[in-house]
């Protein structure tokens, strides 16, 4: 036994060697994740940047230690929460490259324009492809093109969005889910629930050992009512999968047929909570009708640093954080 952890520990410590020493940078709103990142790894340094503005409202920025990142790799923890914080990340993040780095890597947890991908009549414009376009400018390194690690993406296709001189890492917050289900007293009788076709498509695979359930929206006159296209929730507790929320009103009438049709508990997960509008607040047990009108747990990760901020852990919503992950991406 002796000798075996002996040549574990030797082994551990060989892969320490070959880790890559990572200067972290991030935008204000991620300090906290990027502290956590950080605290992930011995290999990841923290790095500053001032985040100042002219009178006039326009970036004035500075790249702290500029000189002593030559050679070292690089990467930035972006979030894209709003169109005012954009243009001032995508200025460092095109700057950061030509500072004579050995290899840059934009971690964008969350790539926001994601669920608008499609044109469904002239005069759309998919704002999913124009980001896309845009982060393909990003100048390359002397290592090469730019990584870009995105957890989750709204739909598959559009790693096709990205150019050739930028190398999309797609990456997925499921692991953190798989993680905390096992921890539940109730493990062993978790069912799966996809409110439509294209929750199930991108998820279905890594949660291929559960029970699962998939929704539908159906119309009924004017209204689209949500039913159970096929999978039996009773007796079970079933936990909704999807990307993203946003208002919450596709989430909350799945709960509804779900307990309806004898679900004994209903929970959720998102990677991305965006919640416009403090629409969260709908979904805090405080707020809740009664028993049969609530979520036993809503998991979220902390791709939206001010959802998570807003929110805490108040219940029925439990942070699940990306933080190991971005660390273990960051090595790749």
């Amino acid at each position: 036994m002796e000798v075996v952890a002996a040549a574990a520990a030797a082994a551990k410590q060989k892969t320490k060697k070959h880790e890559k020493h990572i200067h972290l940078f991030y935008c204000s709103e991620c300090e906290e994740l990027a502290l956590k990142v950080a605290a992930s790894s011995d290999a990841i340094e923290l790095q500053s940047i001032n985040w100042r503005s002219f009178d006039d409202g326009f970036p004035n920025l500075f790249i702290n230690k500029a000189h002593d990142i030559r050679g070292q790799h690089v990467a930035f923890l972006a979030s894209f929460s709003s169109p005012a914080v954009i243009f001032e990340q995508i200025s460092v993040i095109f700057a950061l490259p030509k500072l004579f780095i050995s290899s840059f890597t934009l971690v964008l947890p969350f790539f926001p324009t994601g669920s608008f991908e499609r044109v469904e009549e002239e005069g759309d414009v998919a704002t999913a492809f124009t980001l896309a376009r845009i982060l393909s400018m990003i100048p390359k390194s002397r290592g090469g093109p730019t990584s870009v690690v995105i957890y989750d993406i709204h739909a598959l296709q559009e790693r096709f969005y990205f150019g050739d001189d930028v190398l999309p890492c797609f990456e997925t917050g499921i692991p953190l889910l798989l993680q905390r289900l096992r921890q539940l007293p109730d493990a062993k009788n978790i069912t799966i629930a996809f409110p439509d076709d294209g929750a199930w498509k991108r998820f279905h695979k890594l949660l291929q050992h559960f029970p699962m359930i998939v929704c539908n929206k159906v119309r009924e006159g004017d209204k689209r009512i949500v039913r159970i296209k096929e999978g039996n929730p009773e007796g079970r507790h079933v936990v909704i999968v999807d990307d993203l929320v946003q208002s919450g009103g596709t989430l909350r009438e799945c709960q509804k047929v779900l307990a309806s049709q004898g679900a004994a508990k209903v929970s959720a997960y998102v990677t991305h909570a965006v919640f416009p509008k403090r629409s969260y607040e709908r979904f805090m047990a405080s707020n809740s009708v009664g028993p049969g009108d609530q979520f036993a747990y809503f998991w979220i990760t902390d791709s939206c640093p001010h959802t998570v901020k807003a929110i805490g852990q108040r219940p029925p919503f439990e942070v699940l954080s990306l933080a190991g992950s971005i660390a273990d991406a960051l090595q790749i």
